[in-house]
């Protein structure tokens, strides 16, 4: 009876915890037509890219999704669908630790600019966890780190408004 009584203690104790570690998500919230949650398994589906990056004198290989896909698939207006009043368009991404920076959308979009920032799950082909987190932003040609977002957990789209 002590034996049965500590498997079960022990599966519903597994249980809770499995409960209490959720899979780990990026939410795109805001001003989209589509609000999103996304988690590894829903990236994996999108149309992958890789970016190489050299810090330290380390060269690492992201992969990822274009963020203007992510944004794409939250209803965000590109291309050209992006003028007037939604050149006003903001993406704030936000990581876990509370670390915050804003990005245009223009400057998200490839038919503006040639800057691509890329949402990475996968780092030299493992997938991103410790300090770096699940998810991150990786803006490849910019020449300070700064808005390489690590622990990204969510992005949120607004817009300036005077």
């Amino acid at each position: 009876m002590y034996t049965r009584r500590c498997l079960v203690l022990g599966f519903l104790a597994a249980s809770y915890l499995t409960a209490q570690d959720p899979q780990p998500t990026v939410q795109v919230t805001g001003a989209v037509k589509q609000a999103l949650t996304l988690s590894a398994d829903d990236l994996a589906k999108m149309p992958r890219a890789t970016v190489k990056t050299t810090s330290g004198g380390k060269e690492m290989a992201y992969e990822g999704v274009w963020l203007h896909e992510v944004l794409k698939k939250a209803g965000v207006p590109l291309g050209s669908d992006l003028r007037g009043k939604a050149l006003t368009s903001y993406v704030l991404a936000e990581a876990q630790d509370g670390y915050q920076v804003v990005f245009s959308l223009a400057e998200l979009d490839p038919t503006f600019i040639d800057n691509e920032v890329l949402l990475a799950d996968t780092a030299n082909g493992q997938p991103l966890s410790g300090a770096q987190g699940r998810f991150r932003l990786v803006a490849p040609k910019e020449k300070h780190g700064s808005r390489s977002v690590h622990l990204l957990t969510k992005l949120e789209v607004g817009q300036v408004r005077k």
